[in-house]
């Protein structure tokens, strides 16, 4: 497992949603797998990570994550309702009682009009709230990418109240 905060931030959020029996799923994009693969390195993960959809290519959006074509035409792959509706497609198609996405730019260089470090996170809970952050990053591309695994584990963290 990585030393530092988000190997710890990992397993909280495997504590936290095996206290309160709820499992989650994912949707990667710039990603590319490092957050299921971040949880999945936290004994006990099977109880709670349901699995997972890793969605770089813009099209499997839509036919993976069941993102609405025309909104992913209209808009392109980094968008804040792009990021929701990744979410929700995680949750549904794994099975999962929460599903978080990520979608965003790591460069080298800009994507569909977005700059370097444009990310939107998303959750979408069981009942259908949903949360998505836009955050603004800095760094080389797997700094990029590492950031964006920290981010989404925070907002799992701080949609499930801890324990007890």
């Amino acid at each position: 497992m990585p030393a530092g905060t988000e190997a710890t931030t990992a397993g909280e959020v495997v504590e936290r949603l095996a206290a309160h029996g709820l499992t989650v799923a994912v949707c990667e994009s710039l990603t590319a797998g490092l957050l299921s693969g971040r949880i999945a390195q936290v004994p006990g993960a099977s109880a709670v990570l349901r699995g997972g959809l890793v969605t770089y290519a813009t099209d499997l959006k839509a036919r993976l994550a069941g993102v609405d074509p025309v909104l992913l035409a209209e808009r392109g792959a980094v968008d804040p309702e792009v990021a929701v509706q990744m979410a929700q497609g995680a949750a549904r198609v794994c099975e999962a009682d929460l599903g978080v996405a990520c979608t965003g730019v790591a460069g080298p260089t800009p994507q569909d009009g977005q700059p370097v470090g444009r990310v939107f996170i998303a959750m979408s809970g069981p009942d259908g709230a949903e949360r998505c952050e836009r955050l603004d990053l800095r760094g080389e591309r797997q700094e990029i990418r590492e950031a964006t695994v920290g981010a989404c584990l925070r907002l799992l963290l701080a949609s499930v109240p801890p324990a007890g």
